[in-house]
């Protein structure tokens, strides 16, 4: 294999003070570094994805709008691996954040959703019941 893995995924916002309060507060992922490159007027904000990835937040002046629907051609959307659906849609519901209906991936039985960030970006949420399933096995053979 030629990759040992994704190290980060860009993101140019249009507004990024509403971004970087959604990422990291409503999203919770951790600041790693915030810089501000005075040449280019924009900010870049790295932030910690679990595991060893990045997400890397990049604001600049009037930025085109990114055609999500209908879907065009390119990368189509980023998704969280959640060990616990229902809990984390519950949270961004109750930040006013709206999910689409639960559906269940025909291929694997697991279940996911999609929501949006403030940019219109979709952002899907897929529940990873395995990793659950092992930790049960683990503590139920200790």
């Amino acid at each position: 294999m030629l990759f040992s893995g994704i190290h980060h995924v860009a993101i140019i916002c249009s507004n990024y003070l509403v971004s970087k309060h959604f990422y990291t507060e409503l999203l919770q992922l951790k600041i790693i570094e915030e810089v501000y490159r005075q040449d280019r007027k924009s900010y870049k904000l790295n932030l910690a994805l679990p595991g060893e990835g990045q997400l890397e937040l990049f604001s600049f002046d009037s930025p085109p709008k990114r055609v999500s629907r209908p879907e065009a051609c390119g990368l189509r959307h980023l998704a969280f691996r959640v060990n616990d659906l229902a809990v984390v849609i519950k949270h961004l519901e109750e930040n006013s954040i709206q999910c689409e209906p639960i559906r269940t991936d025909e291929f694997t039985g697991q279940r996911f959703t999609f929501f949006a960030d403030p940019d219109d970006l979709p952002l899907e949420l897929y529940e990873d019941i395995s990793e659950l399933q092992n930790k049960t096995r683990q503590a139920h053979s200790s």
